[in-house]
C-alpha cells in the first residue's frame, strides 16, 4: 500500500494571502454578498432550499458517479415507493443538508458530532475508520493515488483540530472564503469516513458560510462547478499534498464561488421572475389563487394531488380540481403526467430553469 500521507493540522504554515488569492477573493466576495441581496428577494427562501438542493445533490453524487435524472429526481421528492437508489442518495444529500442548516441554525458551531450526524444521512453505516485499508483509486488505471491517514487516533486527532479551525475565530484569522477552502482540503485528506467524504465535504462548504454569516440560507453549491473541472479539482487537492501548492487550490476554490455566485444568481432571478407571473396570471384568472398555492408549486416542481389537499388544507376534490384547472389553462401552467400508477403536476418551466442552470 502506497505511504499514508501525514496531514498536517490546521493551520497552515505557509501564506494564503498572496497578492492572486486577496485578488480572486475580492471578487468571490463581491459575487457572493450579491447573490446573498438577490435571495432577500424571493419572499420564502424555503423555495430556493428545497428546489436547488435537489439540483446540488444531484451533482453532487454525479460527482461520485451516482447519476440521476431531473425527473426522476424531483418524482422522489414526492413519492414514497418505488425510489430508485440513485434517488434516494440523492434525497438523503438534501436531507443531510437541511439537518445541517438547522444544527447552524440552532447552535452557531459545527461539532465532529454534528459532522457525523450529517454524514449518517448522506451515507448510512460508514462510521469514522477504525480499520486500516482505505485508499483513493484513479477509477481508470486502478492505481493508488492517495492513502488518506490509517491510525484511528490520529484521524479523531485530526478532526478535533479541524472543529476548533471551523469554530474558533481567533485560531486563524484570515477571511472565511478563504478558510472554507482550507477546510475543504482538510475534511477531503482526513478522508474520516469509510464512504460518502466528498459529499459531506461538499455540504459543509456551504453550512460554513452560513454559519460565517456570508450566506442566510445555503444555496451556494459548488459541485457544478467542479463537475465542470472534475479533473483540475483531484490535481489540485493532490498538488498540495505532494507541492504544497496551496495557491493554485485556493484560488481555484474562490474562482469556484465567484462563478457559482454569478450563476446561482441568474437562476435565482429567474425563479423570482416566473413567480411573478404565476402571480398575476393566476390571481387574475382564478379566484382559488393564494400565497400558499404558489409556494407549493415552486416548492416542488413535480407535485401531487394529495401535496396540494396537505399544503393548502383542503379537500381531496378540491385539490385535484385547482390542479387540473392549471393544467387546462391557456398558460398551461402545468402539465400532467403518468408515472407508474400515479399521476404528477409538473411546473415544467421552473423545472426547465434547475435543469438549465
Amino acid at each position: 500500500m502506497k505511504d499514508e500521507f501525514d496531514v498536517p493540522l490546521l493551520p497552515p504554515t505557509v501564506d494564503v494571502e498572496s497578492v492572486n488569492i486577496l485578488k480572486a477573493l475580492n471578487r468571490a466576495s463581491r459575487a457572493l454578498g450579491e447573490l446573498k441581496g438577490e435571495i432577500k428577494k424571493i419572499p420564502n427562501s424555503q423555495i430556493l432550499i428545497d428546489t436547488i438542493s435537489l439540483q446540488e445533490a444531484k451533482d453532487s453524487n454525479e460527482i461520485e458517479n451516482i447519476v440521476t435524472t431531473d425527473d426522476e429526481l424531483y418524482q422522489a421528492s414526492v413519492e414514497v415507493e418505488n425510489v430508485s437508489q440513485q434517488a434516494k442518495e440523492a434525497q438523503n444529500y438534501a436531507k443531510a443538508l437541511k439537518l445541517g442548516f438547522s444544527i447552524i441554525k440552532e447552535k452557531g458551531i459545527l461539532t465532529t458530532n454534528d459532522i457525523k450526524k450529517i454524514q449518517e444521512i448522506v451515507s448510512p453505516n460508514h462510521p469514522v475508520r477504525k480499520l486500516p485499508g482505505t485508499v483513493l483509486k484513479n477509477p481508470k488505471t486502478n492505481e493508488v493515488v492517495y492513502t488518506p491517514p490509517q491510525n484511528h487516533k490520529n484521524i479523531v486527532d485530526l478532526l478535533s483540530n479541524l472543529e476548533k479551525y471551523i469554530n474558533d475565530d481567533d485560531f486563524h484569522q484570515v477571511d472565511s472564503i478563504i478558510k472554507m477552502a482550507l477546510i475543504h482540503y482538510q475534511f477531503e485528506s482526513i478522508h474520516p469516513f469509510y464512504d460518502g467524504n466528498g459529499r459531506t465535504g461538499r455540504i459543509l462548504n456551504m453550512l460554513y458560510l452560513v454559519q460565517q454569516g456570508l450566506l442566510d440560507i445555503p444555496v451556494l453549491y459548488l459541485s457544478s462547478y467542479v463537475i465542470k473541472n472534475k479533473s483540475d479539482y483531484y490535481r489540485l487537492l493532490q498538488e498540495v499534498r505532494t507541492k504544497g501548492s496551496w495557491e493554485e487550490w485556493i484560488v481555484w476554490m474562490l474562482k469556484g464561488v465567484e462563478t457559482t455566485a454569478r450563476d446561482t444568481i441568474v437562476v435565482v432571478n429567474k425563479i423570482k421572475a416566473l413567480m411573478d407571473e404565476y402571480k398575476h396570471k393566476i390571481r387574475s384568472t382564478h379566484k382559488f389563487y393564494s400565497h400558499d398555492l404558489i409556494n407549493t408549486l415552486f416548492k416542488h416542481p413535480y407535485t401531487k394531488i394529495e401535496f396540494m389537499e396537505r399544503e393548502l388544507g383542503i379537500h381531496r376534490n378540491t385539490a385535484s380540481s385547482y390542479l387540473n384547472s392549471l393544467v387546462n389553462d391557456e398558460n398551461k401552467f402545468l402539465i400532467k403526467i403518468k408515472a407508474g400508477n400515479s399521476y404528477y403536476f409538473v411546473n415544467h418551466r421552473l423545472l426547465n430553469i434547475l435543469k438549465n442552470r
